[in-house]
């Protein structure tokens, strides 16, 4: 079996100390496997640790047992993967362009920093161009962010994460606070994007149709403490169409994983229950 890209092994991260009351076990012992150009999607029930692998994978939080690698080499320690990140709120510095936003991890990421003072900026700021121009926003570059719409914001963001060549793209419902017509836009828009660049891709979402409509691999998550429940392979045609979501193929993978999730939030309530239970119980005999 060759070496997966991402590799999370007997993953455990609990938020506040073990023995105190406000202590939350966030992942118990996770297990999850990417390969290189993969385009996993994971779901499942709020609060399940769905962002928490992400940040894990991100070097933005570390395990508190158990290894996290990306690209053969323990998270934490020196690597020169390159990682580009788009979140749901498409944060953008407002005193510069659309532009200058979109070319900022290349004045941070090696081997481009390097070289954004030199020579080739101006060659940067066509490459700014050339991606804004494919997703959309030909002749935006000079606009400042509070000139465009949220949805042309999370536009410029992709372009943000993927100027720099990044070997892995982590997405946390990028699309979540848009309306349903721009999300599938912008389904469509992600697409060509991977399929032209081929990253590794990451995407937390709760819509269960973008999962569908752009994922390879839709790994569910149980209830808090997470884990993976199961995985499901997405072997429709590309590219993906709107029309394809509403597919009956489609509708009915999209059903299969709505059933799994709501399994995975009744767990949840039954164990929320019996501890009320238990605590409620110790109160009494105290």
């Amino acid at each position: 079996m060759s070496q997966p890209f991402i590799d999370l092994r007997d993953v455990t991260v609990r938020f506040g100390a073990a023995d105190s009351e406000t202590s939350t076990l966030a992942l118990d012992r996770t297990n999850l496997r990417i390969d290189t150009g993969d385009f996993v999607a994971l779901v499942g029930p709020s609060g399940c640790g769905k962002s928490t692998i992400l940040k894990l994978i991100g070097g933005l939080l570390s395990p508190c047992s158990g290894g996290v690698i990306v690209d053969g080499r323990e998270v934490g320690g020196p690597h020169r993967t390159r990682i580009g990140l788009a979140f749901q709120n498409p944060t953008m510095l407002p005193w510069l362009t659309i532009r200058e936003n979109v070319m900022m991890p290349l004045k941070i990421v090696e081997p481009f920093r390097q070289d954004y003072q030199a020579k080739k900026k101006g060659e940067y700021a066509e490459r700014a161009d050339a991606l804004l121009a494919q997703v959309g926003l030909k002749g935006m570059g000079d606009k400042r962010p509070w000139q465009l719409s949220g949805g042309m914001l999370q536009r410029a963001s992709l372009c943000r994460a993927l100027i720099h060549e990044p070997q892995l793209l982590l997405l946390d419902e990028p699309f979540g606070a848009l309306d349903q017509f721009t999300r599938e836009e912008l389904w469509a828009t992600m697409q060509n994007l991977w399929m032209t660049q081929r990253p590794t891709v990451l995407l937390v979402t709760h819509d269960l149709r973008e999962a569908a409509y752009l994922a390879t691999r839709i790994c569910v998550m149980s209830a808090r403490p997470g884990r993976i429940l199961e995985e499901r392979s997405v072997d429709f045609a590309r590219p993906r169409t709107v029309e394809m979501s509403y597919a009956p193929d489609c509708s009915e993978l999209v059903q299969a994983l709505r059933l799994r999730i709501a399994e995975a939030r009744s767990d949840l309530a039954s164990a929320e229950r019996t501890g009320q239970a238990e605590t409620d119980s110790m109160m009494e005999t105290v």
